[in-house]
């Protein structure tokens, strides 16, 4: 049975009216714990598009290429985003069951985060509701506001992303020190890894760009000593 089979199933009982609780419920543990992540994200990136009040085609392809979807389930995602979309829970509830269910795995849910903010600038305008959307989703899933501003300076044109906060590093740390935080974020975003702890493949996707993030923090602090 396909991954889209069994999630349009789960949401479908959403929308026949089966509470967010039991769903979850029935998909906490391993292999299913990945049908609830992967309707997390959805549901929290078909809310996150109807933030600024309109939901574009760049937002739907955006959805796209966080997830690896073949041309035979494309209908079946279809509709798993379109039921997300109608689902009457509040986006909270499905942010409070992400964290709770990813607790000891802190890097999944910046993970999540990282594809939001992929889909809110999707259209090029990244809205005051979409910036409130996801400072409530970070809130939720105990994201300090130093972690989340330099997120969002990764993202965000308005801010230029500071090296030393993207490898949880300072300025007045030893060198050797930096290094050893840059070959942990490094180890930490390796497929291998990821896979190991049983972290979903979409979020193991979403994680090369923080890769590519951290390598280049990493240039620029190194250049900036040498």
């Amino acid at each position: 049975m396909s991954i889209w089979t069994r999630i349009a199933e789960a949401v479908s009982a959403l929308a026949k009216g089966e509470s967010l609780a039991r769903v979850f419920d029935r998909l906490r543990s391993p292999p299913e714990r990945s049908v609830a992540f992967t309707i997390a994200v959805i549901a929290l990136s078909a809310k996150m598009a109807k933030a600024d009040g309109l939901v574009t085609r760049d937002e739907v392809t955006a959805f796209r290429e966080v997830f690896r979807i073949s041309p035979a389930d494309e209908a079946g995602a279809a509709r798993v985003f379109n039921l997300a979309r109608q689902d009457t829970a509040g986006f909270e509830d499905y942010a409070a069951r992400i964290n709770r269910m990813f607790a000891s795995d802190r890097e999944t849910l910046s993970d999540l985060m990282e594809g939001l903010f992929h889909i809110a600038l999707a259209d090029g305008e990244y809205h005051p509701k979409e910036d409130a959307f996801l400072r409530r989703v970070a809130e939720i899933f105990e994201i300090g506001s130093a972690e989340f501003s330099a997120l969002r300076s990764r993202f965000i044109d308005d801010a230029e992303p500071d090296p030393y906060s993207v490898l949880g590093a300072t300025p007045d740390m030893p060198f050797d020190e930096i290094r050893r935080k840059w070959r942990e974020r490094v180890r930490d975003c390796h497929p291998d890894r990821m896979q190991a702890r049983g972290v979903p493949e979409e979020a193991i996707k979403l994680a090369q760009r923080r890769m590519a993030d951290i390598n280049r923090a990493w240039e620029e602090i190194n250049k900036g000593r040498a």
